[in-house]
Order: C-alpha cells, then structure tokens, then sequence
C-alpha cells in the first residue's frame, strides 16, 4: 500500500500525485507501486526493497543523491495475547526535499502518530521530520516495555499464589519478546550514532538535536529492556529452583514412607517362606505376634523420623 502526503496550509494532507516535497509512505508495496516511486525518486532500487527483509539489519547508508536509515521499530501480533510486540525494519529514505518511509508491516510509528507528524514540519526540512519519526519509535519502544512490566507482574502474582505450567510458558514467551527487543535496540542504537557522526549529512544545529533526542530514547528504551529482561530471567531462575525444591520435598516424603513399609515387608517376606520359623507353634497367636512385631518396628522407625525431623536432620 502506498501513501502519499503533501504539506498544504501548516499541514500534511493526503494527495494522490507526487510533489516536488512529500512524504511517500510505503507499507509491504506491490511491484506497480515500487517501479512508480523508483521512477519518480530516481533512488537506489535497493533503497526501496531492503527494508521489506524481516530480517534486515538496522543501518546507515548513502548514495549520490539519496540517504537511508534502516531502523526496527516496534509493531503489534493481534494475533498473541500475551505479548503481542515485535519489531520491525523500516527505512527512512531522504532525497531532495522528500521522505519516503518503507515497512513491510504497518507500525504505529507511521500510522497511530501520524496525527503528531503533521503538526511537527513540513516533509522538505527532510532530516526534522526523519528524526521525528525515529524519535516516535523510541517512545513507543518505551510504552510497549512499561506494558510488558505490567504483564510480567500480574503473571508473577499469579505464580505466587500457585505454580502453573501455564503462567510459566507465559513469562517464557514475555522473556522472548524482550529478547528480540533488546537486540533490536542494541543495533538501532548503533546505526544513529553511525548517523549522528556521518560527514554525508549536513545538519544544522537544530536537527542534530531532534537526532540526539531520538538517540537517548532509544538508549533509553535499551536500558529499561535490558532491565526487565535481567529481573525476568531472575525470576524465572527463582521459580525453577521452588520447583525443583518442591520437588526434593515431595521425594523426601515418598522416601520416609518407602523405608517405614520397608520394615513389615520384610517381616511378611521372610514369613512368606516355605521352611520353620519362629512363632509357628503358637497357633492362632502366630499372626498377632507377626503383625505386632511389624507394627513396633515401623512405629520405632516412625519416632526416629520424628527425632530427627524435630532436630532439622530431615
């Protein structure tokens, strides 16, 4: 899809042509549409499809006439309730005094702010309005991981109350996401400081500041993840060892019940052979005395449980 915005009267209006100064917005775009923006940007035919890779890394490049930043910024999965961000690639092509952004994805950086972006500049004070971009992107970065902190705590209580598989898996897959989060913002935060100290972009003191504004977002944005993700990895280490700790407890008991039935079967064992035993001769007494010897031997075994579980040796 292909959108086109115009500045007209302090604004930027949707229009159906390309102008001398305008923002091309292009999401997951047909072959029709690319060829229409190459012939009327004349930019490098790589500019316009590289961004399209999910797999895209962020950086800085240059040609002649043209400038791009490839960045990841976050979108929404609709389809996971749990943590429903991912990132990515979008690039931001500067040429004469026109912007066109590339995604192969909608993100809210170029459609839910689209109402702050017209009243920032005008699509010509090209580098103003591509660092106001790349800094919405860090500002979303931030609200996503607050809203992941969130999730993480309601999941934590719930695990203190009781341990499920479910709740588990949960964090596992919020650990995930700020996983592709950090690493994204670790690469993002690279390629704008590459930008910030290219010779190829003339900035006037003014831009390099919007620039420096969206660096310390995203610097920002990588050090609360890193944070989140440090205590999350933390706590799910914590859950493991209650488990596993849980799990020792219940072994322990199951053992105390194997070694206190040990004793009568034994007994039963031995009395279960075909050959003369003691208490034979004592008629219809010889299965009290059995049982009761059975019973002493397992409660004399059940009072040293008890000493040594009053002492903590157990």
């Amino acid at each position: 899809m292909m959108t086109i915005y115009r500045w007209d009267n302090g604004g930027l209006k949707e229009a159906q042509e390309f102008g001398e100064s305008c923002w091309i917005n292009l999401v997951d775009p047909t072959t029709t549409e690319l060829e229409r923006v190459l012939t009327h940007s004349k930019v490098p035919r790589d500019f316009l499809t590289d961004p399209l890779d999910a797999d895209e890394r962020p950086r800085f490049d240059y040609d002649d006439d043209a400038t791009i930043m490839i960045v990841h910024v976050p979108t929404i999965d609709e389809t996971d309730d749990v943590a429903p961000y991912r990132t990515t690639p979008l690039g931001i092509i500067l040429f004469g005094k026109s912007v066109i952004t590339v995604s192969s994805l909608a993100t809210p950086v170029t459609t839910a702010f689209l109402d702050q972006i017209r009243r920032v500049c005008p699509p010509s004070d090209k580098y103003r309005f591509a660092f106001r971009l790349l800094w919405h992107g860090g500002v979303l970065f931030l609200r996503y991981i607050h809203d992941i902190h969130l999730r993480t705590n309601a999941l934590e209580d719930e695990l203190h109350q009781t341990i499920s598989n479910e709740a588990l898996l949960k964090l596992l897959t919020i650990e995930k996401t700020l996983v592709y989060f950090t690493t994204s913002l670790k690469a993002d935060t690279i390629a704008l400081a590459r930008a910030n100290t290219a010779r190829q972009m003339q900035l006037e003191e003014d831009d390099r500041d919007q620039l420096e504004d969206a660096m310390v977002e995203y610097q920002q944005a990588l050090e609360t993840a890193q944070i989140h993700a440090n205590i999350l990895n933390g706590t799910l280490d914590t859950f493991a060892s209650l488990i596993s700790n849980n799990l020792n407890n219940v072994m322990k008991y199951l053992t105390a019940a194997t070694i206190l039935l040990a004793a009568p079967m034994l007994i039963a064992s031995i009395y279960g052979m075909n050959i003369p035993l003691p208490f034979q001769g004592a008629g219809k007494a010889a299965f009290a005395i059995v049982m009761g010897l059975s019973a002493f031997l397992a409660g004399g075994v059940g009072v040293l449980f008890y000493i040594l579980y009053r002492k903590r040796k157990f």
